[in-house]
């Protein structure tokens, strides 16, 4: 025995003025779904306009050479080099030359400031303690800003966790995904460690 309620449903449904009004139903919702779609969309699209070019990153970095550590006279440096360090003034030590308080011992002659041995023009070194100690140049400040505007989205993270010119030449110089190519292979096997504006030159395939 079919229950009323569904014998009545089906009676309904006969009736035209009924599917006129499921379909009208159907048809605003349809129409006011497609409007508000189209408007995230466009306030989506307008938010990233406004955050590409009226917004521009707001970098942390500071390049004054005066902070707490070297009032203290303490000295943040590089930490991992087996042979050799760099320290946050720039200077590039032997290991067994690092004073205590975290800096070089610049009365030892084979202590240098801002040395760019092993360094390329284009910014590329084959030691990663050369890179940093070059990197750490007043003069290469302007350079430093210049790729932190340029800085793609997928590097802002990264970047803008650093507050000052030593922390950005530590993490300029680490090897990343600028320095190689086809995922497994480095740009240039040698000078791999870059603090300049542009990844290392790709090579021959």
């Amino acid at each position: 025995m079919v229950p009323c309620g569904a014998v009545l449903w089906r009676r309904l449904l006969r009736k035209r003025w009924v599917l006129g009004v499921v379909f009208g139903l159907s048809l605003v919702y349809f129409i006011t779904s497609t409007f508000k779609q189209e408007e995230r969309m466009v306030r989506d699209r307008n938010l990233l306009q406004v955050q590409e070019h009226e917004q521009p990153i707001m970098w942390k970095v500071k390049f004054s050479s005066g902070n707490s550590s070297h009032l203290s006279n303490q000295c943040r440096n590089s930490v991992q080099g087996k042979l050799l360090i760099t320290d946050e003034l720039g200077y590039i030590c032997e290991r067994k030359d690092l004073l205590v308080n975290g800096c070089c011992n610049v009365n030892v002659p084979s202590t240098k400031l801002y040395s760019c041995d092993s360094c390329l023009p284009n910014g590329c070194c084959s030691v990663y303690e050369y890179c940093v100690s070059c990197c750490l140049q007043p003069s290469k400040q302007h350079l430093l800003e210049r790729f932190l505007n340029r800085a793609a989205i997928a590097f802002q993270n990264l970047f803008m966790a650093v507050e000052d010119h030593f922390e950005l030449c530590l993490a300029k110089c680490r090897t990343s995904s600028q320095s190689v190519q086809h995922e497994n292979t480095y740009r240039d096997p040698i000078a791999k460690y870059c603090y300049g504006e542009y990844p290392p030159e790709l090579l021959p395939v």
